[in-house]
């Protein structure tokens, strides 16, 4: 394995109206044992002086100063400058906090040695720093919520680096994996004021291990001792209406958790305006929250900051964007810094090869553009590509293999089978071809992002053993992407999902060969025979992980939904689930469901199927 390097953490604060408590957070932050790599700062419309102050700053670190002309609020800041730091910082981590926070000497070591201690196809969704109020107590403003039903090994785990899995966590002072925030996404702008930060991490920690540790402390300078019952008059709309959109709009809770923390919120809300010196004014704004939370949703993240800002969020291992001059971001603006230098590439890791399986009806074309995506296109090539030539095929095929047998650039074996087997036998004889234990999977009409190599091989390098990607469908014309599948992301999460569906887009996965093969290869399941082998592997130990940019193209045709359906496709359903069920891996309900769900699938009109399908895992890339 390769020494991994450092975490690249990135914090953004958002500052409004607190210029004194601004100075020491930033005087704080530059203090420490260590420094951030870089820092973004959100100003949201500050009248107090401290855009000023921001815009004299210099600091000994990269800095950009957002500078927005509206007050955002918390949520709306915070969407911000993740935004700002995905787009242009490159970071592993993005630590986000309050302009209120004071940072402890230890408080980035710290997080960062918890997230580190974790492999990295399993790193917690977020570390939460440990919140004191300004004379050293816990502050109860910012009490972590326990993580219910979490396993003992995790407990244990935790227990190692002197942390605690919690199961949501205030913006006080947060640590966030950047790919978990790539995959769900921003905090809800319309959040405005109130708990923003319990539906966000709850997001982030649904299927996610989220952490508390107990070493990295930060000081929250509120103005009282806060402990969420003060009476908040006319605000009191905000947690109204923000509560009911977490409960009823947002996916971050199981049903039970809905129940559990509307019971806990009724029992607060109780008792302060039980303890209101002016319940006519709490009641009214309560009234209205009422209305507003049951009445509509939450805006979408672009048109509530229409005007302020453009979000974008950059790919993981892309190029930093170029950072736009004062004033390109809308009403908004940016002071700009120099961008770190990206570090020394690192030293070459293991040596690995691509299996890709061709047959008479892939086209000419496509299978050479295939090809040279994922040999010369390449960030990191492979060491070498094995073509299985699963039966006889036209010209124009064999011309390519010809093209490709004579490259210099990676070496190239191809296999020749006489006849077609299928593709689970194609691949179990390309396997044996391959020379290297770490083998990536490639389609002969697909074509792989230059960066999917050096995405996936340094996942695999630290321990992983099956890493997928999300995919982009496309058609034809390989610049128009038709939708994105997602995927689960970390091993828990695909672990637990991989009950009812594939938890890998087969094209996409980098494996390793002697897992595979000591699970019996891909086996005689034909039409299923990537899902059998995913689930063997998973329950023999396996370790996976799944990255949320999409690193290849996938194309689909007016056929693809056909191929999904019919008798044959709900023949090797049964044959799947049957066998599920046989090996243990599945109970006799779950049995039940997985037929009636996706066996029905199977049997519905093509048109119907791709609505569905689109709907339930992918998300259109035309709006």
């Amino acid at each position: 394995m390769t020494n991994p390097s450092p975490a690249r953490v990135v914090a953004v604060l958002v500052s409004y109206n607190r210029r004194d408590l601004l100075e020491k957070a930033l005087d704080s932050l530059c203090h420490a044992s260590r420094l951030p790599d870089a820092l973004v700062v959100v100003d949201n419309a500050s009248t107090d002086g401290a855009r000023e102050y921001l815009e004299e700053l210099s600091l000994p670190l990269p800095f950009d100063l957002v500078k927005l002309e509206k007050n955002s609020g918390g949520a709306g800041g915070f969407a911000v400058g993740m935004a700002q730091a995905l787009a242009y910082h490159q970071p592993d981590i993005v630590w986000i906090m309050d302009d209120d926070t004071e940072p402890q000497p230890q408080t980035l070591e710290a997080a960062v040695k918890v997230w580190e201690s974790f492999p990295a196809w399993d790193r917690p969704a977020f570390v939460a720093s440990q919140v004191l109020w300004s004379d050293g107590r816990n502050h109860p403003m910012n009490t972590m919520r326990p993580r219910f039903g979490g396993s003992a090994a995790d407990v244990r785990r935790a227990r190692q680096v002197n942390a605690r899995p919690i199961r949501s966590a205030s913006f006080v002072s947060l640590f966030i994996d950047a790919d978990a925030l790539r995959d769900v996404g921003l905090p809800v702008v319309d959040y405005f004021l109130w708990n923003d930060d319990f539906e966000f991490t709850g997001r982030l920690a649904r299927h996610r291990l989220a952490l508390l540790s107990e070493d990295s402390q930060v000081l929250h300078h509120t103005k009282v001792f806060d402990s969420n019952t003060v009476d908040i008059g006319e605000r009191f709309y905000f947690e109204v209406r923000n509560k009911l959109w977490c409960y009823f709009r947002s996916d971050a809770f199981k049903w039970w958790e809905r129940c559990f923390y509307g019971y806990s919120t009724l029992r607060r809300w109780v008792r302060m305006v039980r303890n209101s010196g002016r319940r006519r004014v709490v009641l009214a704004a309560g009234w209205r929250g009422m209305v507003a939370g049951l009445g509509h949703g939450p805006r979408a993240n672009a048109a509530a900051l229409e005007g302020l800002y453009s979000l974008q969020l950059g790919a993981r291992g892309a190029a930093p964007g170029e950072r736009p001059a004062p004033g390109e971001l809308g009403a908004g603006g940016i002071a700009p810094g120099e961008s770190p230098a990206p570090g020394e590439e690192p030293a070459p890791g293991e040596r690995f090869s691509v299996l890709l399986p061709v047959y008479a009806g892939d086209d000419a074309a496509k299978f050479r553009r295939s090809i040279e995506s994922v040999t010369g296109d390449q960030d990191r090539q492979p060491d070498q590509l094995v073509i299985v030539r699963d039966g006889p095929g036209p010209a124009g095929l064999e011309a390519v293999l010809a093209e490709a047998e004579a490259m210099d650039s990676v070496d190239v074996t191809v296999v020749l089978l006489e006849q077609s087997v299928g593709l689970a036998a194609a691949l179990d004889q390309g396997l044996a071809h391959c020379r290297f234990d770490v083998v990536a999977r490639m389609d002969a009409d697909d074509v792989a992002s230059p960066g999917r190599f050096s995405r996936q091989l340094p996942i695999i390098e630290s321990g992983a053993d099956i890493v997928g990607s999300a995919i982009e469908e496309i058609g034809e014309d390989e610049g128009q992407v038709l939708a994105t599948r997602r995927v689960p992301l970390s091993h828990r999460e695909i672990r637990a999902g991989a009950d009812f569906r594939s938890p890998f887009n087969h094209p996409s996965v980098v494996y390793r060969k002697s897992l595979v093969q000591a699970a019996g290869g891909y086996g005689d399941l034909t039409h299923m025979e990537d899902y059998w082998l995913w689930v063997r592997m998973i329950h023999a130990g396996a370790h996976t992980a799944n990255v949320p940019e999409p690193l290849l193209k996938y194309r689909v045709s007016t056929g693809s939904y056909d191929r999904r359906g019919g008798s044959h496709m709900l023949r090797a359903e049964l044959t799947l689930q049957q066998r599920m069920l046989g090996a243990g891996y599945i109970n006799a309900l779950q049995f039940v469901r997985n037929v009636a769900v996706r066996g029905v699938y199977r049997l519905i009109p093509t048109r119907v199927r791709r609505l569905g399908y689109r709907r339930a895992f992918t998300e259109s890339a035309i709006r």
